[in-house]
């Protein structure tokens, strides 16, 4: 997971239904629209009246090449960081995080001045009241580094599940929101696929577990919390509302900047990333600057596919793309696994698509 793209999943739903989710809202009002001579639709005040995007791009469907889109960029991210932390002899994870850190803040202000996306202008007011979530942030996307570094894609897709049942206890805990037997019957389902993963594991890596683990208590924690922040920080921005997904992405990646010197400073990093021989190496500068690009392609690409179909068929997508990330994971790195674990590992993406289903049923 990349800076970028650690907030897609919450942000992107709470966005397709909120009344104030800016490009992706729509205004049901009735106008009265006319027809110029040429063709064009005008408004009532004669200026050009926006009309719906072209329902099909290359011979197919905008949501089918939206989602493929999607898809795509979501895999490509979990791969390439895979590559990058260990397929090198890169040792630097907290130095990789910044450097990608840096590159999203620089590819959303190029978009921001090439007019391509709008974000929301630096305040300390903001970053005042951000600054609590983003520190949730940098543990979210640390801890996903670290155990990435440790443990094959596919029992990191597996054990992603588990942040579902701190979600769901948080939720409760926190907002006394309860759900229906089907839904934790599919947490239990999650939570067994798990173990079981674990146990067959052949290449079972005690540190690579309790960083996942704690990556779920972080995503879990960022994802609750955020709610609270985000009507918060309405209160400080330009137009009185939420901030949007590029703004979250810019103030997310530049707050985290000086807490991943931090943690370069204290692992040594600091210096030690300079005398590490992987920075001559151009295939890994390439990976790892891709890598970072790919994560924020993430948030154009969540962004259009969201604007394509309904919220439940996002996550649903989401969901079902872990099961040929977790085969493909599997294969490309060459992991050793018997057949109870490869089932183990289905089961788990499986019951995470079941998951989606029951909890939209809810």
């Amino acid at each position: 997971m990349t800076a970028a793209a650690g907030q897609q999943d919450d942000t992107m739903e709470r966005r397709a239904l909120s009344p104030t989710a800016g490009p992706l809202a729509t205004d049901k009002s009735q106008i009265a629209l006319t027809v110029s001579p040429s063709g064009l639709i005008l408004s009532p005040d004669g200026s050009l009246a926006e009309t719906k995007k072209p329902r099909y791009l290359l011979g197919l469907p905008v949501s089918v090449v939206s989602a493929v889109c999607y898809c795509l960029a979501s895999m490509m991210m979990v791969l390439l960081n895979k590559v990058a932390l260990s397929s090198f002899h890169f040792k630097s994870a907290n130095a990789l995080l910044f450097f990608q850190c840096l590159l999203c803040v620089v590819a959303v202000q190029a978009c921001k001045a090439a007019g391509l996306v709008k974000v929301e202008p630096f305040s300390y007011d903001i970053v005042r009241v951000w600054l609590p979530v983003n520190l949730v942030f940098v543990g979210m996307i640390g801890t996903s580094f670290w155990a990435l570094r440790s443990l094959n894609v596919g029992m990191v897709t597996v054990l992603k599940n588990l942040t579902n049942l701190f979600t769901l206890g948080g939720d409760y805990i926190l907002h006394g929101r309860t759900y229906k037997l089907n839904v934790w019957g599919c947490v239990a389902l999650m939570l067994l696929s798990a173990i079981c993963g674990a146990a067959t594991d052949l290449a079972f890596n005690a540190a690579g577990y309790f960083w996942q683990i704690m990556n779920c208590l972080f995503t879990a924690a960022y994802s609750l919390y955020m709610r609270a922040a985000m009507d918060r920080v309405a209160q400080h921005t330009s137009d009185g509302k939420r901030l949007g997904e590029f703004s979250m992405v810019f103030y997310n990646n530049l707050l985290s900047l000086p807490c991943c010197l931090v943690l370069m400073a204290l692992t040594g990093e600091l210096h030690g990333v300079w005398q590490e021989p992987d920075l001559h190496n151009t295939t890994f500068l390439l990976v790892a600057g891709f890598s970072g690009l790919i994560g924020f392609a993430i948030s154009f690409t969540s962004l259009w596919f969201l604007s394509t179909t309904t919220p439940s068929i996002y996550s649903l997508v989401g969901s079902l793309n872990k099961v040929p990330l977790a085969l493909i994971g599997l294969l490309a790195f060459n992991v050793p696994w018997t057949m109870p674990n490869l089932l183990s590992i289905l089961m788990g993406t499986l019951a995470g698509v079941v998951f989606v289903i029951a909890k939209s049923k809810n």
